[in-house]
């Protein structure tokens, strides 16, 4: 069982930044595949960005590419997503989830089902 834990998250004027912070319990944190989804208000849970667990090739949805850089530090069992030029439609509790990596996981990378664990939540607020 991993237990995730965010941290990062607060209020923001549009144009800035914000790094956000995952912490896993597991001690085989490196063998899971991460990512970070986000909830707006009233909306669905979405996909922002995915990284397997030798931080390469990471994955990003087309609404945060070149804003958002996912990566992680296996030796500190954390993953990041460092989000840059923020706009309000940011504004969302950012979630970060885990899977065991493998080739079903590159596949479904992007859907909420190929994550079996969830953290709490940050909320990310970004003022215009």
């Amino acid at each position: 069982q991993v237990q995730l834990v965010e941290t990062g998250g607060g209020l923001v004027q549009a144009g800035g930044s914000l790094r956000l912070s995952c912490a896993a319990s597991d001690r085989t944190f490196s063998r899971y595949a991460m990512a970070w989804f986000s909830q707006a208000p009233g909306k669905e849970r979405v996909f922002v960005a995915a990284v397997s667990w030798s931080d390469d090739n990471p994955y990003y949805a087309d609404s945060v590419k070149g804003r958002f850089t996912i990566s992680r530090d296996n030796a500190k069992n954390t993953v990041y997503l460092q989000m840059n030029s923020l706009v309000p439609e940011d504004t969302a509790v950012y979630y970060c989830a885990a899977a065991r990596d493998s080739l079903s996981w590159v596949i479904h990378r992007d859907r909420e089902y190929a994550y079996a664990y969830w953290g709490q939540g940050t909320q990310v607020t970004v003022s215009s």
